[in-house]
């Protein structure tokens, strides 16, 4: 009688842990592509080197079927850095108000120096910061 009761108990589990799990449960990312940088934030414009920032970047995204996907950070030179952030698209049931969100990348320099930064803003502009590494 106990066998029994447990295969029911398991049987009734197993169903519910399956039943809970449709391919659906969440919205499918249908495709990447850059977004413009709205504003950045950068707490110190000297810093040690070896040392560790956070760099906050702001973007507007459409509807909340968008977010934050990642970053494009390509060294144009020794101490120059060009960033460009990237957007999903999912094909979910979202609401269709835009929204501002923050997202942050880590610097961390290995050589003293100045470095300039560029934050794609749209089109052919960009957001320039210089952070001084002494």
């Amino acid at each position: 009688m106990k066998t029994f009761l447990y295969l029911g108990v398991s049987a009734v589990f197993v169903g519910i842990s399956l039943g809970s799990c449709k391919d659906d449960d969440y919205d499918t990312i249908q495709s990447a592509d850059r977004i413009k940088i709205d504003s950045v934030q950068i707490v110190n414009d000297t810093m040690s080197v070896f040392g560790v920032q956070s760099i906050r970047t702001y973007s507007t995204y459409p509807s909340h079927c968008e977010g934050f996907y990642g970053y494009d950070y390509i060294y144009s030179g020794e101490f120059s850095r060009d960033v460009t952030s990237y957007q999903y698209h999912t094909n979910g049931n979202c609401a269709s108000a835009p929204f501002s969100a923050a997202s942050q990348l880590n610097f961390s320099p290995q050589k003293k120096g100045n470095y300039t930064f560029r934050f794609w803003t749209g089109n052919n502009s960009w957001i320039t910061k210089t952070i001084v590494v002494e």
